[in-house]
């Protein structure tokens, strides 16, 4: 079976390598980061919107079209829910399932950047870990603030409230409590990520008793079959021949 698969996180790495001995996999992540070594091709960069997607699809004669892409990229997954609109090919997806409150969590849930920044107003000292929005507004930062920013590399407005740190995770607790000691933050700002086992950095706020605000989900169109586990959505596959619609 020929699959394309849009990546981006672990557990569409974990997709590939279990189906590539089986199927002709395409890997496929956006650009931004590493490019991972997989037992297939992979390809980097985007397609051009659900039209050049779609016409991805019809040029590889791709029979199946998995969606594994991050909780956040809600424009990928439109895109992918458009093109196989336009091919009929299958659309699977694969839906990490969001992280819960545990004892000693102090969450507090904000839909987007306006009502993010209401709730940021009490801190003075807040760490944000939810991508480059924050350098959007870097000269929107109140007189009485300072934002620390860990993003990929990027180019960072001067300013001094203002720190940014261009790193690329997995972080281990002990440094994410460094960080937030080191900084003495007040909040954190992060995205409700999910996976396996919850971020170090949340668990480094719940130790040290800081307030987490997070970022609410995007909706993510509906897919043809959605699986909140790797092995659920390999066990659906067929050995050989085509049954995704069944």
């Amino acid at each position: 079976m020929r699959i394309l698969i849009l990546g981006g996180i672990s557990e569409a790495l974990k997709l590939a390598r279990e189906l590539a001995p089986v199927h002709a996999v395409t890997y496929s992540v956006a650009g931004k980061g590493r490019i991972p070594e997989l037992p297939c091709p992979v390809r980097s960069g985007g397609f051009g919107g659900s039209e050049g997607l779609a016409e991805f699809l019809r040029d590889q004669a791709i029979e199946l079209l998995i969606d594994a892409t991050h909780p956040y990229a809600a424009n990928i997954s439109r895109n992918a829910s458009q093109a196989a609109q336009f091919t009929g090919v299958p659309l699977w997806a694969y839906r990490r399932p969001p992280w819960r409150r545990e004892p000693g969590d102090e969450w507090r849930t904000v839909a987007d950047w306006s009502e993010l920044m209401v709730v940021a107003q009490p801190f003075k000292r807040l760490f944000f870990t939810i991508g480059l929005e924050p350098l959007r507004h870097a000269l929107e930062i109140p007189p009485k603030q300072h934002w620390l920013v860990r993003c990929l590399a990027a180019e960072a407005p001067d300013s001094p409230r203002l720190t940014v740190l261009n790193a690329t995770g997995p972080f281990a607790l002990a440094v994410e409590l460094a960080l937030l000691r080191d900084y003495r933050i007040e909040a954190l700002v992060a995205k409700n990520s999910g996976g396996a086992a919850i971020e170090a950095k949340l668990a480094a706020a719940r130790q040290l008793q800081i307030p987490v605000i997070l970022l609410e989900r995007p909706a993510l169109p509906a897919a043809e079959r959605e699986f909140a586990t790797v092995e659920t959505l390999t066990a659906a596959l067929p050995a050989c021949g085509f049954a995704a619609r069944s």
